[in-house]
């Protein structure tokens, strides 16, 4: 589907069938494992116009979705998107690899230097400019009052991204490890391109997000000591994608911890069970009203799925699997 439009979403009419195309087609460059990267070139220009055009535009209270791909991170921005107010960003990398080539841990515009966690004094007066021109005009453009950014990486970057935007809503969606890691392999082993002689997934061009995960955090971080003398550079999707689950949600743990009432925290099977109740708590902790639309859309896409089988994992693994489970209360 271009742009995740689907029949039901097309129901509530063109205007929000047009900004989603125009968000689609002029803003989000088309990252390592989908076609059409021949017009990333067009959109890098078109958005480096935006970021360099004078003015000091300040983008209005974006809100950003940010936890661990494959929990619900897309139909929720989807959902979202139906508001009045709101233009939907799906993971617009493009846009924050101009600002700063660090934040591109995939290797889908830059193919080294990225980094997972990025600090406030990182966003130095530049970053700051870009993004918010880009952000601002992009909501102009469209037609809408508040930008919907996201980017699940972004949990790491949480002081970095309220220096950007000291007014930014942060949302933080959670799915258990046991559904979120088959999601995410699954993914990666039929969505996987074979480039030459490695191969770009989930992990990025040629594993270099497994490699920065591995260098940054999971070799570094005490917390992971029993994980770090492992051979990481030999584990399966599914080792992968549950230490990725394991580290993204203590990072989201951690977050709210550090910054109490910052972060929104919602979990995708309360979403699914009871979309009305989670979703009207939503909008009110973004400072939006409430959308009959969104609403109505959210119980036609959002059902429950059987529970997949508990993953076969490496032992100190599994551990840290389980004891992160019960943390966030699974």
């Amino acid at each position: 589907m271009i742009a995740q439009l689907d029949k039901e979403y097309l129901q509530y009419g063109k205007g929000f069938a047009f900004r989603r195309l125009a968000s689609y087609l002029l803003f989000e460059g088309r990252p390592h494992t989908t076609r059409g990267q021949w017009v990333n070139p067009f959109i890098n220009g078109f958005l480096r116009l935006l970021a360099t055009l004078p003015g000091e535009v300040r983008a209005d209270r974006p809100i950003y979705i940010t936890g661990l791909g494959r929990s619900g991170t897309t139909i929720l921005g989807k959902i979202l998107s139906l508001h009045e107010d709101v233009g939907f960003l799906n993971e617009p990398k493009m846009m924050w690899a101009i600002a700063d080539t660090k934040t591109d841990i995939c290797g889908d515009y830059y193919p080294s230097a990225g980094r997972f966690m990025l600090e406030a004094a990182d966003a130095h007066s530049k970053i700051k400019r870009t993004v918010n021109r880009v952000l601002a005009r992009y909501a102009r453009l469209v037609g809408v009052k508040r930008a919907l950014d996201k980017y699940p990486e972004f949990i790491f970057r949480v002081d970095y991204l309220t220096q950007v935007f000291p007014d930014a809503k942060i949302v933080f969606i959670a799915r258990n490890g046991i559904d979120a890691v088959a999601s995410v392999a699954r993914w990666s082993q039929t969505k996987g391109v074979q480039v030459g002689a490695h191969t770009d997934d989930w992990w990025g061009r040629g594993d270099v997000k497994w490699k920065y995960l591995c260098e940054q955090i999971i070799r570094t971080n005490p917390e992971y000591s029993d994980v770090a003398p492992l051979c990481l550079e030999e584990f399966d999707h599914i080792n992968c994608a549950a230490m990725e689950w394991i580290v993204t949600m203590r990072q989201g743990l951690l977050e709210m911890e550090k910054r109490p009432g910052l972060i929104y925290r919602i979990n995708y099977e309360d979403l699914v069970k009871h979309p009305v109740d989670q979703l009207v708590r939503l909008l009110q902790a973004c400072e939006l009203s409430i959308s009959d639309s969104l609403l109505a859309y959210s119980k036609k896409v959002l059902y429950e799925l059987p529970q997949k089988e508990k993953p076969v994992l490496h032992r100190p693994i599994a551990a840290m699997f389980d004891e992160t489970m019960q943390r966030m209360g699974y």
